[in-house]
């Protein structure tokens, strides 16, 4: 997997604004989102590699890392598609701004830049997208994806921007579709428990709004997700191992179409069997069959009662252990969690949250129902972890230190990003397992992680046996970094030979298209590329993401 800083961005082009093979040329630019327009000159230093297949790209789009083809350029190709030349982005780029307004459309560097590269991916290219466009309504998205449509201009969605997977990168140019303007909750149906949202509500707001209701939206992956990109990568969070992951809370969707037709998946109701289910056909996309514009949700009714509590373990298999005889019994835990003692570590020294955590493998599990129920159940979990040499169960008080206990969790991927000093990255991924596989897996690839000298740690949602692996090492060190990404393509496979998944909840983006051919195999994934072929026959919504183009 090849990675590029931005630094490394400006870098490759250095060289041909030297050599004269750019011309500068004088366009509108956007500050800040909807700002001020000013003039200036368009080849700036940053922006050289937006129409430049012929350098930084070429290295990704021809696998020269790892001497392997991994997509082709589409004007090199007789069978893959055909996208825009430069004049004809330039007048998609005029004419969406003649349709949607000056300060639709941005070509601003630093714009183009957040939109392309991404310090949270564990993937990143020499490649940027040529603009970025800023709807504010279904319409707006519509008019965006015609004109894209008519020049042949790909389109990248752009929520929150935390993937891990490179998931909104932008391999062939093209236009990113930023939802910013599209953050409102459109609808609240208190007696059905459901609610209308656009796709840039992040979903601890739309909790903090709708919390007077007595009732919340359980799914809740990072801090910083944004309902787009959760519906994008099908993700889940702590909370999956009581109510499920995205796909089981989604309603309907409002999707646009590569052609700019726009449609509705279903209607209200929970449960429908009319017809195919087109709604789950888009969770899970990442973009690449059409742009999501509004979601229904379903809703759960607040808990009587929560308790949160944290306990210790000597090793990290006796931790896993004790989570899959937690679930194999039977007891309705709300979340449980686990990280190792490197993690810990990591909380500590970042000083994210107020407490000092002892430095050992630990488990968080939170406890929901009724009072009677969540005592019980409580009870039952000691129980279990007694026998696989737990230490005390340490419980919070009243729910502000639910909240200290449980951030220590919700912040590790911020808080290892934290620990990063000048050159070192870090590369975080997840795999899922069969729930009898989960001690093995984690006891191993543990293992070959402190074989590697580097400072890294696993995590995860272990009651649905998907853990994370994150990794804090030398971008600029060949030989690490060759090291970390055999540790990580190791712990993808083993998971596969275990009957598990690439990818428990962050996607496929540009990072596991090899993994899931693994998985899946050739037949399954020509099945989905022709229902890619279907809806985007000129494979415009998000290319190179999930599958490359066909043969």
């Amino acid at each position: 997997m090849f990675r590029a800083s931005a630094a490394r961005v400006r870098q490759l082009a250095s060289p041909l604004l030297k050599r004269g093979l750019l011309r500068a040329q004088t366009t509108a630019t956007e500050t800040s989102g909807r700002a001020n327009i000013s003039s200036k000159p368009f080849w700036t230093s940053g922006r050289v590699i937006l129409f430049t297949a012929l350098t930084g790209s070429f290295t990704y789009l021809y696998g020269a890392h790892n001497g392997s083809p991994q997509l082709q350029l589409p004007w090199f190709s007789s069978t893959a598609p055909r996208y825009a030349s430069k004049t004809d982005m330039e007048k998609a780029i005029d004419e969406l701004r003649f349709l949607l307004g000056e300060d639709a459309i941005s070509t601003d560097d630093e714009d183009l830049l957040m939109h392309g590269y991404s310090e949270w991916s564990s993937i990143n290219i020499d490649q940027l997208p040529v603009a970025v466009a800023y709807p504010r309504s279904t319409e707006e998205v519509s008019q965006i994806a015609k004109v894209c449509h008519k020049y042949k201009v790909p389109m990248i969605p752009y929520s929150g921007g935390s993937s891990l997977e490179a998931n909104f990168s932008a391999p062939y140019g093209g236009m990113s579709i930023d939802f910013t303007h599209m953050d409102q909750i459109l609808a609240l149906h208190e007696d059905d428990m459901d609610v209308v949202v656009q796709p840039s509500v992040p979903w601890m707001n739309l909790n903090e709004q709708i919390k007077g209701s007595g009732l919340f939206f359980p799914v809740d992956p990072g801090p910083s997700a944004r309902i787009g990109g959760m519906v994008g990568t099908s993700c889940s969070g702590t909370n999956a191992v009581r109510y499920g992951t995205m796909k089981d809370w989604v309603i309907n969707l409002t999707v646009v179409l590569a052609d700019g037709t726009v449609i509705k998946t279903r209607r209200r109701p929970r449960k429908s069997s009319a017809g195919y289910n087109l709604t789950n056909l888009f969770i899970g996309s990442e973009g690449t069959l059409g742009l999501v514009t509004e979601i229904t949700l379903k809703l759960a009714v607040v808990p009587q009662d929560t308790s949160v509590a944290v306990v210790t373990f000597p090793t990290i298999r006796d931790a896993a252990a004790a989570a899959a005889k937690v679930m194999r019994t039977g007891v309705p835990v709300a979340a449980m969690e686990i990280m190792d003692e490197v993690q810990m570590a990591v909380i500590n020294k970042s000083g994210s949250t107020v407490k000092k955590w002892k430095e050992v493998p630990t488990m968080f599990f939170k406890f929901s129902g009724t009072k009677a129920g969540v005592r019980e159940n409580v009870k039952l979990v000691k129980s279990i972890a007694k026998t696989h040499k737990s230490g005390d169960f340490e419980f919070a008080v009243d729910a502000e230190e639910q909240k200290t206990l449980w951030s220590a969790r919700k912040e590790s991927l911020w808080s290892m990003l934290a620990l990063r000093k000048e050159g070192l990255e870090v590369w975080s991924t997840d795999v899922a397992v069969p729930l009898s596989r989960l001690p093995d897996i984690i006891e191993i690839s543990k293992k070959e992680m402190d074989d590697l000298g580097l400072f890294a740690s696993i995590l995860g949602h272990i009651g649905d046996g998907n853990f994370h692996e994150s990794i804090l090492y030398d971008s600029k060190n060949p030989k690490e970094r060759a090291a970390v990404e055999k540790c990580i393509k190791d712990m993808v496979d083993r998971a596969l030979e275990m009957e598990g998944t690439c990818t428990g909840e962050h996607g496929i983006g540009l990072g596991k298209k090899d993994s899931l051919m693994k998985e899946l195999g050739l037949d399954t994934i020509n099945v989905m590329k022709s229902i890619k072929k279907a809806l985007d026959p000129h494979w415009l919504m998000n290319p190179g993401k999930i599958m490359d183009f066909p043969a």
